[in-house]
Protein backbone atom coordinates (compact mmCIF):
# COMPACT_ATOMS: atom_id res chain seq x y z
CA UNK A 1 0.00 0.00 0.00
CA UNK A 2 1.66 3.63 -0.69
CA UNK A 3 0.28 6.81 0.18
CA UNK A 4 -0.87 9.56 -2.55
CA UNK A 5 -1.12 13.15 -2.38
CA UNK A 6 -2.47 15.18 -4.45
CA UNK A 7 -1.13 18.97 -3.76
CA UNK A 8 -4.08 21.47 -5.27
CA UNK A 9 -6.45 19.33 -3.31
CA UNK A 10 -4.80 18.69 -0.61
CA UNK A 11 -6.16 15.32 -0.48
CA UNK A 12 -4.32 12.19 0.68
CA UNK A 13 -5.28 8.37 -0.02
CA UNK A 14 -3.85 4.96 0.33
CA UNK A 15 -4.13 2.37 -2.67
CA UNK A 16 -2.66 -0.90 -3.55
CA UNK A 17 0.77 -1.17 -5.44
CA UNK A 18 0.02 -0.91 -8.87
CA UNK A 19 -3.14 1.09 -9.23
CA UNK A 20 -2.73 3.54 -11.27
CA UNK A 21 -3.07 7.63 -10.69
CA UNK A 22 -6.43 8.02 -12.78
CA UNK A 23 -7.93 5.56 -10.60
CA UNK A 24 -6.39 7.04 -6.90
CA UNK A 25 -7.92 10.25 -8.69
CA UNK A 26 -11.35 8.83 -8.66
CA UNK A 27 -10.96 6.55 -5.07
CA UNK A 28 -9.96 10.28 -3.87
CA UNK A 29 -13.35 11.52 -4.64
CA UNK A 30 -11.80 14.08 -7.96
CA UNK A 31 -12.95 14.50 -10.57
CA UNK A 32 -10.30 13.42 -13.10
CA UNK A 33 -11.44 14.18 -17.09
CA UNK A 34 -10.60 11.03 -19.11
CA UNK A 35 -12.39 11.36 -22.28
CA UNK A 36 -10.62 7.97 -23.52
CA UNK A 37 -11.96 6.11 -20.27
CA UNK A 38 -8.23 5.22 -19.53
CA UNK A 39 -7.06 3.49 -23.04
CA UNK A 40 -4.29 6.23 -23.06
CA UNK A 41 -5.29 7.37 -26.04
CA UNK A 42 -5.98 11.16 -25.87
CA UNK A 43 -4.00 12.62 -23.03
CA UNK A 44 -5.89 14.86 -21.33
CA UNK A 45 -5.66 12.85 -18.03
CA UNK A 46 -2.24 14.64 -17.67
CA UNK A 47 -0.49 15.44 -14.26
CA UNK A 48 2.70 16.51 -13.11
CA UNK A 49 4.92 13.57 -11.06
CA UNK A 50 8.70 14.43 -9.49
CA UNK A 51 8.89 17.54 -12.40
CA UNK A 52 7.63 15.34 -15.34
CA UNK A 53 4.07 15.09 -17.11
CA UNK A 54 2.65 11.68 -17.41
CA UNK A 55 -0.74 9.98 -18.65
CA UNK A 56 -2.55 9.25 -15.12
CA UNK A 57 -4.10 6.54 -16.56
CA UNK A 58 -0.83 4.98 -17.85
CA UNK A 59 0.85 5.25 -15.01
CA UNK A 60 1.27 3.05 -11.81
CA UNK A 61 1.65 3.69 -8.39
CA UNK A 62 4.91 1.99 -7.15
CA UNK A 63 6.10 4.26 -4.31
CA UNK A 64 4.36 7.41 -2.37
CA UNK A 65 3.88 9.90 -4.52
CA UNK A 66 3.08 13.76 -4.77
CA UNK A 67 0.81 14.42 -7.95
CA UNK A 68 -0.01 17.75 -9.20
CA UNK A 69 -2.88 18.52 -11.35
CA UNK A 70 -2.40 22.05 -11.68
CA UNK A 71 -2.55 23.44 -15.17
CA UNK A 72 -4.64 20.02 -16.19
CA UNK A 73 -8.14 20.02 -17.16
CA UNK A 74 -10.36 18.71 -14.90
CA UNK A 75 -14.55 18.13 -14.71
CA UNK A 76 -15.24 20.50 -11.67
CA UNK A 77 -13.94 23.96 -14.63
CA UNK A 78 -16.21 23.89 -17.24
CA UNK A 79 -19.30 26.21 -17.90
CA UNK A 80 -22.78 24.22 -18.42
CA UNK A 81 -25.29 26.33 -20.18
CA UNK A 82 -28.44 26.22 -18.34
CA UNK A 83 -30.83 28.46 -20.19
CA UNK A 84 -32.99 27.23 -22.99
CA UNK A 85 -36.28 28.07 -25.00
CA UNK A 86 -38.99 28.36 -22.56
CA UNK A 87 -42.65 27.53 -24.22
CA UNK A 88 -45.09 28.95 -22.12
CA UNK A 89 -47.40 26.29 -20.82
CA UNK A 90 -50.57 26.22 -18.04
CA UNK A 91 -49.38 25.77 -14.75
CA UNK A 92 -51.52 22.40 -13.95
CA UNK A 93 -47.97 20.46 -11.97
CA UNK A 94 -48.69 16.90 -11.15
CA UNK A 95 -48.49 17.84 -7.18
CA UNK A 96 -51.51 19.16 -5.76
CA UNK A 97 -51.96 21.14 -2.22
CA UNK A 98 -55.97 20.99 -0.43
CA UNK A 99 -56.42 22.16 2.83
CA UNK A 100 -59.30 20.70 4.65
CA UNK A 101 -60.87 19.91 7.61
CA UNK A 102 -60.95 16.69 9.05
CA UNK A 103 -63.99 16.08 10.89
CA UNK A 104 -64.94 14.07 13.84
CA UNK A 105 -66.30 10.60 13.76
CA UNK A 106 -70.61 10.57 14.22
CA UNK A 107 -72.03 7.37 15.71
CA UNK A 108 -73.44 5.34 13.01
CA UNK A 109 -70.61 6.96 10.21
CA UNK A 110 -69.12 3.64 9.19
CA UNK A 111 -66.11 5.23 7.28
CA UNK A 112 -62.61 5.28 8.02
CA UNK A 113 -60.54 7.81 9.05
CA UNK A 114 -59.12 7.65 5.78
CA UNK A 115 -62.22 7.23 3.58
CA UNK A 116 -63.60 10.91 5.14
CA UNK A 117 -60.26 12.17 4.66
CA UNK A 118 -60.71 11.53 0.71
CA UNK A 119 -64.38 12.84 1.05
CA UNK A 120 -62.84 16.33 2.42
CA UNK A 121 -60.72 16.04 -0.06
CA UNK A 122 -63.21 15.57 -3.17
CA UNK A 123 -65.30 18.49 -1.16
CA UNK A 124 -61.80 20.77 -1.44
CA UNK A 125 -61.63 19.95 -5.42
CA UNK A 126 -59.58 17.23 -5.82
CA UNK A 127 -60.43 15.39 -8.65
CA UNK A 128 -60.48 11.61 -8.33
CA UNK A 129 -59.82 11.43 -4.72
CA UNK A 130 -61.71 8.32 -4.28
CA UNK A 131 -58.91 6.41 -6.32
CA UNK A 132 -55.87 7.29 -4.13
CA UNK A 133 -54.22 4.80 -2.83
CA UNK A 134 -54.48 3.91 0.77
CA UNK A 135 -51.78 4.40 2.90
CA UNK A 136 -51.42 2.97 6.51
CA UNK A 137 -48.43 5.04 7.80
CA UNK A 138 -50.54 8.06 6.69
CA UNK A 139 -54.10 6.32 7.66
CA UNK A 140 -52.07 5.94 11.22
CA UNK A 141 -51.84 9.79 12.06
CA UNK A 142 -55.38 10.70 11.25
CA UNK A 143 -56.78 9.85 14.34
CA UNK A 144 -54.78 12.54 16.46
CA UNK A 145 -55.35 15.32 13.51
CA UNK A 146 -59.16 14.30 13.83
CA UNK A 147 -58.78 14.74 17.80
CA UNK A 148 -56.81 18.35 17.40
CA UNK A 149 -59.29 19.25 15.17
CA UNK A 150 -58.67 22.35 12.84
CA UNK A 151 -57.14 22.14 9.37
CA UNK A 152 -54.47 20.00 7.49
CA UNK A 153 -52.93 20.29 4.17
CA UNK A 154 -52.87 17.50 1.82
CA UNK A 155 -50.36 17.12 -0.99
CA UNK A 156 -51.11 14.64 -3.26
CA UNK A 157 -51.18 13.38 -7.08
CA UNK A 158 -53.72 12.11 -9.49
CA UNK A 159 -52.85 8.73 -7.35
CA UNK A 160 -51.79 8.76 -3.95
CA UNK A 161 -51.48 11.26 -1.21
CA UNK A 162 -47.68 12.12 -0.52
CA UNK A 163 -47.75 14.62 2.93
CA UNK A 164 -50.21 15.61 4.84
CA UNK A 165 -49.02 18.59 7.04
CA UNK A 166 -50.74 20.74 10.23
CA UNK A 167 -48.94 23.51 9.05
CA UNK A 168 -48.97 25.15 5.39
CA UNK A 169 -45.40 23.86 3.45
CA UNK A 170 -43.46 25.07 0.72
CA UNK A 171 -43.44 22.48 -1.42
CA UNK A 172 -41.10 22.41 -4.65
CA UNK A 173 -40.18 19.81 -7.39
CA UNK A 174 -36.72 20.06 -9.52
CA UNK A 175 -35.73 18.72 -13.50
CA UNK A 176 -32.51 17.49 -14.15
CA UNK A 177 -31.22 17.08 -18.09
CA UNK A 178 -28.82 14.48 -17.44
CA UNK A 179 -26.14 14.98 -20.56
CA UNK A 180 -23.54 12.98 -21.71
CA UNK A 181 -21.13 15.43 -20.28
CA UNK A 182 -22.88 18.08 -18.30
CA UNK A 183 -25.82 18.09 -15.89
CA UNK A 184 -28.31 20.91 -15.09
CA UNK A 185 -30.78 20.99 -12.41
CA UNK A 186 -33.63 23.24 -11.78
CA UNK A 187 -35.84 23.74 -8.36
CA UNK A 188 -39.09 25.11 -8.78
CA UNK A 189 -41.64 26.43 -6.55
CA UNK A 190 -44.76 23.97 -6.60
CA UNK A 191 -47.04 26.74 -6.14
CA UNK A 192 -46.62 28.61 -9.21
CA UNK A 193 -43.78 27.42 -10.94
CA UNK A 194 -41.25 29.65 -10.02
CA UNK A 195 -37.77 29.15 -10.81
CA UNK A 196 -36.23 28.85 -7.12
CA UNK A 197 -32.57 27.72 -7.80
CA UNK A 198 -30.11 26.43 -10.79
CA UNK A 199 -26.92 24.13 -10.46
CA UNK A 200 -24.91 23.31 -12.78
CA UNK A 201 -21.99 20.49 -12.92
CA UNK A 202 -20.36 18.69 -15.76
CA UNK A 203 -21.33 14.49 -15.24
CA UNK A 204 -18.40 12.75 -13.37
CA UNK A 205 -19.14 9.72 -15.63
CA UNK A 206 -16.88 11.44 -17.65
CA UNK A 207 -13.88 10.05 -16.12
CA UNK A 208 -15.28 6.53 -17.32
CA UNK A 209 -14.92 7.60 -21.06
CA UNK A 210 -16.56 10.62 -23.56
CA UNK A 211 -19.19 8.94 -24.67
CA UNK A 212 -21.45 6.44 -24.33
CA UNK A 213 -20.16 3.68 -26.38
CA UNK A 214 -17.28 3.39 -23.55
CA UNK A 215 -19.17 4.08 -20.66
CA UNK A 216 -21.43 1.16 -21.52
CA UNK A 217 -18.07 -1.20 -22.16
CA UNK A 218 -16.94 -0.26 -19.03
CA UNK A 219 -20.43 -1.05 -17.62
CA UNK A 220 -20.35 -4.46 -19.23
CA UNK A 221 -16.97 -5.55 -17.97
CA UNK A 222 -17.00 -3.78 -14.66
CA UNK A 223 -20.54 -3.53 -13.84
CA UNK A 224 -23.01 -0.45 -13.68
CA UNK A 225 -22.17 0.54 -9.70
CA UNK A 226 -19.48 2.62 -10.26
CA UNK A 227 -21.54 4.59 -13.38
CA UNK A 228 -24.91 4.14 -11.59
CA UNK A 229 -23.28 5.28 -7.83
CA UNK A 230 -21.45 8.17 -8.90
CA UNK A 231 -24.32 9.95 -10.94
CA UNK A 232 -26.67 9.29 -8.48
CA UNK A 233 -24.74 10.70 -5.39
CA UNK A 234 -23.55 13.71 -7.86
CA UNK A 235 -27.97 14.27 -8.60
CA UNK A 236 -28.16 14.07 -4.78
CA UNK A 237 -25.76 16.50 -3.94
CA UNK A 238 -26.85 18.94 -6.78
CA UNK A 239 -30.60 18.85 -5.09
CA UNK A 240 -29.05 19.33 -1.93
CA UNK A 241 -27.11 22.55 -3.25
CA UNK A 242 -30.66 23.60 -5.16
CA UNK A 243 -32.58 23.41 -2.28
CA UNK A 244 -29.74 25.43 0.40
CA UNK A 245 -29.57 28.16 -2.60
CA UNK A 246 -33.44 28.59 -2.30
CA UNK A 247 -33.92 27.91 1.79
CA UNK A 248 -35.53 25.10 1.55
CA UNK A 249 -35.43 21.64 3.15
CA UNK A 250 -34.83 18.31 1.21
CA UNK A 251 -38.03 17.55 2.36
CA UNK A 252 -40.00 20.15 0.71
CA UNK A 253 -38.90 18.56 -2.78
CA UNK A 254 -41.88 16.27 -3.67
CA UNK A 255 -40.78 15.34 -7.51
CA UNK A 256 -37.71 14.96 -9.61
CA UNK A 257 -37.93 14.84 -13.37
CA UNK A 258 -34.91 13.69 -15.48
CA UNK A 259 -34.27 13.31 -18.77
CA UNK A 260 -31.09 11.83 -20.61
CA UNK A 261 -29.71 9.74 -23.09
CA UNK A 262 -30.78 5.98 -23.29
CA UNK A 263 -27.41 4.90 -21.96
CA UNK A 264 -27.52 7.83 -19.24
CA UNK A 265 -31.58 6.81 -18.45
CA UNK A 266 -30.25 3.05 -18.19
CA UNK A 267 -26.82 3.28 -16.28
CA UNK A 268 -28.71 6.37 -14.08
CA UNK A 269 -31.58 3.66 -12.67
CA UNK A 270 -28.86 0.94 -12.38
CA UNK A 271 -29.89 -0.86 -15.90
CA UNK A 272 -27.55 -3.02 -17.35
CA UNK A 273 -26.68 -0.98 -21.01
CA UNK A 274 -25.97 -4.61 -22.49
CA UNK A 275 -29.59 -4.16 -25.44
CA UNK A 276 -28.18 -0.94 -26.47
CA UNK A 277 -24.47 -2.28 -27.36
CA UNK A 278 -25.68 -5.28 -29.18
CA UNK A 279 -27.91 -5.31 -32.42
CA UNK A 280 -30.06 -4.26 -32.85
CA UNK A 281 -29.71 -1.80 -30.23
CA UNK A 282 -32.97 -1.41 -28.37
CA UNK A 283 -33.55 -0.03 -25.20
CA UNK A 284 -34.55 -1.94 -22.05
CA UNK A 285 -37.17 0.20 -21.28
CA UNK A 286 -38.96 2.98 -22.87
CA UNK A 287 -41.99 4.20 -21.52
CA UNK A 288 -42.15 7.15 -19.16
CA UNK A 289 -41.49 6.10 -15.17
CA UNK A 290 -43.19 7.14 -11.90
CA UNK A 291 -40.55 6.04 -9.18
CA UNK A 292 -39.94 6.55 -5.25
CA UNK A 293 -37.02 8.87 -5.59
CA UNK A 294 -35.74 7.10 -2.31
CA UNK A 295 -34.93 4.05 -4.10
CA UNK A 296 -32.92 5.68 -6.51
CA UNK A 297 -30.26 7.52 -4.52
CA UNK A 298 -32.22 10.66 -3.93
CA UNK A 299 -32.74 12.09 -0.52
CA UNK A 300 -35.64 14.42 -1.20
CA UNK A 301 -39.34 13.53 0.80
CA UNK A 302 -39.62 9.80 2.40
CA UNK A 303 -42.55 9.62 -0.49
CA UNK A 304 -40.89 12.09 -3.19
CA UNK A 305 -41.67 10.86 -6.90
CA UNK A 306 -38.44 9.92 -9.51
CA UNK A 307 -40.23 11.01 -12.91
CA UNK A 308 -38.13 9.46 -16.08
CA UNK A 309 -39.21 10.67 -19.30
CA UNK A 310 -39.74 7.92 -22.04
CA UNK A 311 -36.99 7.01 -24.26
CA UNK A 312 -37.75 7.03 -28.23
CA UNK A 313 -35.12 4.20 -29.51
CA UNK A 314 -31.71 2.57 -29.09
CA UNK A 315 -30.31 5.96 -29.43
CA UNK A 316 -32.89 8.69 -29.47
CA UNK A 317 -34.05 9.12 -25.97
CA UNK A 318 -35.57 10.96 -22.92
CA UNK A 319 -33.30 14.09 -23.53
CA UNK A 320 -35.33 13.89 -27.05
CA UNK A 321 -38.74 13.05 -25.51
CA UNK A 322 -38.05 16.54 -23.26
CA UNK A 323 -36.34 18.63 -26.43
CA UNK A 324 -39.95 17.60 -27.81
CA UNK A 325 -41.85 19.11 -25.30
CA UNK A 326 -40.13 22.08 -25.07
CA UNK A 327 -40.66 22.71 -29.01
CA UNK A 328 -43.58 20.25 -29.87
CA UNK A 329 -42.87 20.21 -33.54
CA UNK A 330 -46.01 17.79 -33.77
CA UNK A 331 -48.18 21.23 -33.29
CA UNK A 332 -46.76 23.45 -35.80
CA UNK A 333 -48.14 23.29 -39.37
CA UNK A 334 -44.39 24.02 -40.82
CA UNK A 335 -41.41 21.67 -41.26
CA UNK A 336 -38.93 22.32 -38.94
CA UNK A 337 -35.89 20.50 -37.80
CA UNK A 338 -34.39 20.12 -34.33
CA UNK A 339 -31.01 19.30 -33.87
CA UNK A 340 -29.34 18.65 -30.84
CA UNK A 341 -25.39 18.10 -31.36
CA UNK A 342 -23.38 16.26 -28.74
CA UNK A 343 -21.17 13.20 -27.89
CA UNK A 344 -24.90 11.51 -29.69
CA UNK A 345 -26.61 13.72 -32.67
CA UNK A 346 -29.82 13.42 -32.36
CA UNK A 347 -32.44 15.00 -34.60
CA UNK A 348 -36.04 15.14 -35.46
CA UNK A 349 -37.58 16.71 -39.10
CA UNK A 350 -41.39 17.33 -39.54
CA UNK A 351 -44.46 18.92 -38.55
CA UNK A 352 -47.66 17.93 -36.86
CA UNK A 353 -48.51 16.12 -40.11
CA UNK A 354 -45.67 13.19 -39.52
CA UNK A 355 -42.37 13.33 -37.86
CA UNK A 356 -39.04 11.35 -37.98
CA UNK A 357 -36.28 11.24 -35.96
CA UNK A 358 -32.57 9.17 -36.06
CA UNK A 359 -29.39 9.70 -34.23
CA UNK A 360 -25.90 9.88 -35.38
CA UNK A 361 -22.85 9.10 -33.70
CA UNK A 362 -20.81 12.05 -34.20
CA UNK A 363 -18.92 11.26 -31.28
CA UNK A 364 -17.07 14.00 -29.14
CA UNK A 365 -15.21 15.37 -31.83
CA UNK A 366 -17.20 18.59 -31.68
CA UNK A 367 -16.61 18.85 -28.13
CA UNK A 368 -13.30 18.50 -28.29
CA UNK A 369 -12.41 15.13 -26.81
CA UNK A 370 -10.81 13.96 -29.39
CA UNK A 371 -8.90 16.78 -30.78
CA UNK A 372 -4.89 17.38 -30.12
CA UNK A 373 -5.38 20.93 -28.43
CA UNK A 374 -9.50 19.99 -27.84
CA UNK A 375 -11.18 20.88 -24.62
CA UNK A 376 -14.05 21.83 -22.75
CA UNK A 377 -15.89 25.62 -22.42
CA UNK A 378 -13.41 26.72 -19.64
CA UNK A 379 -11.28 29.72 -19.29
CA UNK A 380 -8.67 29.68 -21.83
CA UNK A 381 -10.67 28.01 -24.40
CA UNK A 382 -10.38 29.76 -27.74
CA UNK A 383 -14.04 29.73 -28.49
CA UNK A 384 -14.32 32.15 -31.79
CA UNK A 385 -11.72 32.72 -34.81
CA UNK A 386 -11.58 34.98 -38.22
CA UNK A 387 -9.19 35.90 -40.51
CA UNK A 388 -9.11 39.83 -41.60
CA UNK A 389 -6.56 41.38 -43.63
CA UNK A 390 -3.81 38.58 -43.75
CA UNK A 391 -4.24 38.55 -40.20
CA UNK A 392 -5.69 35.61 -37.39
CA UNK A 393 -7.85 36.85 -34.81
CA UNK A 394 -9.26 34.76 -31.89
CA UNK A 395 -11.07 35.04 -28.21
CA UNK A 396 -10.75 32.94 -25.68
CA UNK A 397 -13.33 32.02 -22.85
CA UNK A 398 -12.57 34.38 -19.69
CA UNK A 399 -10.17 36.86 -21.75
CA UNK A 400 -7.31 33.99 -20.18
CA UNK A 401 -4.73 33.27 -22.17
CA UNK A 402 -5.48 30.73 -24.69
CA UNK A 403 -5.06 26.64 -23.85
CA UNK A 404 -7.10 24.95 -26.34
CA UNK A 405 -9.91 24.84 -28.59
CA UNK A 406 -13.57 24.35 -27.58
CA UNK A 407 -16.27 23.24 -30.11
CA UNK A 408 -16.86 26.70 -31.22
CA UNK A 409 -13.57 27.52 -31.92
CA UNK A 410 -12.86 24.58 -33.23
CA UNK A 411 -15.50 24.99 -35.78
CA UNK A 412 -14.60 28.74 -36.40
CA UNK A 413 -10.89 27.64 -37.55
CA UNK A 414 -11.56 24.94 -39.66
CA UNK A 415 -13.79 27.13 -41.59
CA UNK A 416 -11.78 29.82 -42.03
CA UNK A 417 -8.71 27.64 -43.39
CA UNK A 418 -11.28 26.32 -45.78
CA UNK A 419 -12.33 30.05 -46.53
CA UNK A 420 -8.78 31.07 -47.02
CA UNK A 421 -7.28 28.32 -48.76
CA UNK A 422 -5.75 26.41 -46.46
CA UNK A 423 -8.03 23.69 -46.24
CA UNK A 424 -9.24 22.10 -49.49
CA UNK A 425 -12.65 20.13 -49.90
CA UNK A 426 -10.99 16.71 -49.53
CA UNK A 427 -10.00 17.81 -46.05
CA UNK A 428 -6.45 18.15 -46.42
CA UNK A 429 -4.53 20.65 -44.67
CA UNK A 430 -1.66 23.12 -46.34
CA UNK A 431 -1.21 25.34 -43.41
CA UNK A 432 2.01 27.23 -44.95
CA UNK A 433 3.78 27.15 -42.00
CA UNK A 434 7.05 25.04 -41.03
CA UNK A 435 5.01 21.82 -40.71
CA UNK A 436 2.36 21.70 -43.75
CA UNK A 437 -0.02 19.41 -41.74
CA UNK A 438 -0.58 21.37 -38.68
CA UNK A 439 -1.85 25.15 -38.28
CA UNK A 440 -0.32 26.95 -35.72
CA UNK A 441 -2.76 29.63 -34.26
CA UNK A 442 -1.28 30.48 -30.74
CA UNK A 443 2.57 30.17 -30.43
CA UNK A 444 3.77 29.10 -27.07
CA UNK A 445 4.99 32.12 -25.98
CA UNK A 446 1.48 34.06 -26.31
CA UNK A 447 -0.31 31.16 -25.10
CA UNK A 448 -1.42 29.80 -21.57
CA UNK A 449 0.45 26.67 -22.13
CA UNK A 450 4.21 25.39 -23.44
CA UNK A 451 2.62 24.36 -26.97
CA UNK A 452 0.17 26.49 -28.14
CA UNK A 453 -2.89 25.90 -30.03
CA UNK A 454 -2.76 24.00 -33.43
CA UNK A 455 -4.86 22.00 -35.36
CA UNK A 456 -3.56 18.79 -37.32
CA UNK A 457 -4.73 16.76 -39.95
CA UNK A 458 -5.75 13.95 -37.50
CA UNK A 459 -7.95 16.92 -35.80
CA UNK A 460 -9.53 17.72 -39.52
CA UNK A 461 -10.25 14.36 -40.33
CA UNK A 462 -12.13 13.65 -36.93
CA UNK A 463 -14.00 16.93 -37.39
CA UNK A 464 -14.55 15.44 -40.95
CA UNK A 465 -16.35 12.04 -39.22
CA UNK A 466 -18.58 14.36 -36.78
CA UNK A 467 -20.15 16.65 -39.40
CA UNK A 468 -20.39 13.96 -42.25
CA UNK A 469 -22.40 12.18 -39.37
CA UNK A 470 -25.10 14.58 -39.23
CA UNK A 471 -25.41 15.47 -42.16
CA UNK A 472 -25.88 12.26 -43.55
CA UNK A 473 -28.70 11.80 -41.07
CA UNK A 474 -30.65 15.32 -42.33
CA UNK A 475 -30.06 14.23 -45.87
CA UNK A 476 -31.31 10.69 -45.40
CA UNK A 477 -34.27 12.46 -42.86
CA UNK A 478 -35.23 14.69 -45.58
CA UNK A 479 -35.12 12.16 -48.60
CA UNK A 480 -38.11 10.02 -46.63
CA UNK A 481 -40.22 13.17 -46.25
CA UNK A 482 -39.24 13.85 -49.99
CA UNK A 483 -38.56 17.16 -48.89
CA UNK A 484 -35.89 19.78 -49.55
CA UNK A 485 -33.84 22.12 -47.96
CA UNK A 486 -36.03 25.12 -49.16
CA UNK A 487 -39.39 23.00 -47.72
CA UNK A 488 -37.76 23.30 -43.93
CA UNK A 489 -39.02 26.71 -41.97
CA UNK A 490 -37.16 26.45 -39.02
CA UNK A 491 -33.86 24.36 -37.62
CA UNK A 492 -33.79 24.26 -34.28
CA UNK A 493 -30.10 23.72 -32.42
CA UNK A 494 -30.35 22.44 -29.21
CA UNK A 495 -27.40 22.00 -26.53
CA UNK A 496 -24.72 24.20 -25.65
CA UNK A 497 -22.43 24.09 -28.93
CA UNK A 498 -25.25 24.90 -30.75
CA UNK A 499 -25.66 27.78 -28.49
CA UNK A 500 -22.61 28.99 -29.02
CA UNK A 501 -21.21 28.31 -32.57
CA UNK A 502 -21.33 30.47 -35.58
CA UNK A 503 -23.95 29.51 -37.95
CA UNK A 504 -22.24 30.59 -40.56
CA UNK A 505 -19.17 28.20 -39.86
CA UNK A 506 -21.44 25.43 -39.11
CA UNK A 507 -23.19 25.39 -42.95
CA UNK A 508 -19.57 26.84 -44.32
CA UNK A 509 -18.26 23.26 -43.23
CA UNK A 510 -21.44 21.51 -44.30
CA UNK A 511 -22.20 20.44 -40.64
CA UNK A 512 -26.07 21.36 -42.52
CA UNK A 513 -27.32 22.85 -46.00
CA UNK A 514 -25.86 26.29 -45.63
CA UNK A 515 -28.87 27.75 -46.35
CA UNK A 516 -30.73 26.79 -43.06
CA UNK A 517 -28.16 29.51 -41.53
CA UNK A 518 -30.53 32.23 -41.80
CA UNK A 519 -33.35 30.07 -40.21
CA UNK A 520 -31.47 28.87 -37.25
CA UNK A 521 -33.40 29.54 -33.47
CA UNK A 522 -31.02 28.65 -30.77
CA UNK A 523 -32.72 26.80 -28.09
CA UNK A 524 -30.02 25.83 -25.36
CA UNK A 525 -30.89 23.52 -22.52
CA UNK A 526 -34.35 22.58 -24.48
CA UNK A 527 -34.27 18.99 -22.84
CA UNK A 528 -33.86 21.29 -19.18
CA UNK A 529 -36.99 23.24 -20.62
CA UNK A 530 -38.81 19.97 -21.13
CA UNK A 531 -38.16 18.52 -18.12
CA UNK A 532 -39.48 21.36 -16.25
CA UNK A 533 -42.73 21.42 -18.52
CA UNK A 534 -43.24 18.00 -17.64
CA UNK A 535 -43.59 19.32 -13.78
CA UNK A 536 -45.32 22.19 -14.25
CA UNK A 537 -48.20 20.36 -16.14
CA UNK A 538 -49.36 17.05 -15.81
CA UNK A 539 -50.64 16.88 -19.35
CA UNK A 540 -47.74 17.34 -20.62
CA UNK A 541 -46.43 14.90 -18.71
CA UNK A 542 -48.84 12.45 -19.98
CA UNK A 543 -48.23 13.30 -23.46
CA UNK A 544 -44.68 12.67 -23.51
CA UNK A 545 -45.64 8.60 -24.03
CA UNK A 546 -47.62 9.68 -26.43
CA UNK A 547 -44.93 11.79 -28.20
CA UNK A 548 -42.51 9.39 -28.09
CA UNK A 549 -44.40 7.47 -29.76
CA UNK A 550 -45.59 8.53 -32.68
CA UNK A 551 -42.56 9.67 -33.77
CA UNK A 552 -40.83 7.40 -36.28
CA UNK A 553 -37.59 5.87 -35.81
CA UNK A 554 -35.39 6.03 -38.62
CA UNK A 555 -32.23 3.16 -37.94
CA UNK A 556 -29.34 4.24 -40.36
CA UNK A 557 -27.26 1.57 -39.74
CA UNK A 558 -29.68 -0.61 -41.49
CA UNK A 559 -30.37 1.62 -44.52
CA UNK A 560 -27.90 0.88 -47.61
CA UNK A 561 -27.75 4.17 -49.24
CA UNK A 562 -26.90 5.72 -45.39
CA UNK A 563 -22.95 4.73 -46.38
CA UNK A 564 -22.86 6.46 -49.86
CA UNK A 565 -24.41 9.05 -48.08
CA UNK A 566 -21.86 9.45 -45.68
CA UNK A 567 -18.99 9.03 -47.78
CA UNK A 568 -20.51 12.26 -49.58
CA UNK A 569 -20.96 14.43 -46.68
CA UNK A 570 -17.02 13.70 -45.82
CA UNK A 571 -16.18 16.45 -48.07
CA UNK A 572 -16.14 19.95 -47.45
CA UNK A 573 -18.82 22.13 -49.43
CA UNK A 574 -16.71 23.89 -52.27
Amino acid sequence: MYQVYFDREKRQIEVPEGTTILEAERLAGLLPDAPCGGAGTCGKCQVTVNRQTVKACQTKIQQDLHVDTSGFSSLEEAVVLTEGFSRPVAFRPGVSVHSIALEKTVPGDRRSDWERMLAALSEAGAEDAGQFLPDPELASSLYERIKKGGNCHVAHTDREILDIQDQKRDYCLAAFDLGTTTLAGFLLDAADGRVLAVESRMNPQAQYGADVIMRSDYALACGTEALTGCIRRELDDMIGSLAGRAGRERTDLLQVCVAGNTCMHHLFLGISPASLVHAPYTPALSQSLTLRAGQYGLNIHPRGQLLVLPNIAGYVGADTSACLLAVRPDRKEEITLLLDIGTNGEMVLGSRERLLTCSTAAGPALEGAKIECGMRGTDGAVDHVSFKDGRWHYTSIGNQPAVGLCGSGLLDLTAQLLQNGFLDESGNLQSGQEDPKRFLLVPPELAGNEKGVYLTQKDIREIQLAKAAIAAGIRILMKRLSITEEDIACLYIAGAFGNYMDPVSAGRIGLFPSSLAERIRPVGNAAGEGAKIALLNADEWRAADRLAASVEFVELAALPEFQDCFVDELEFPQ
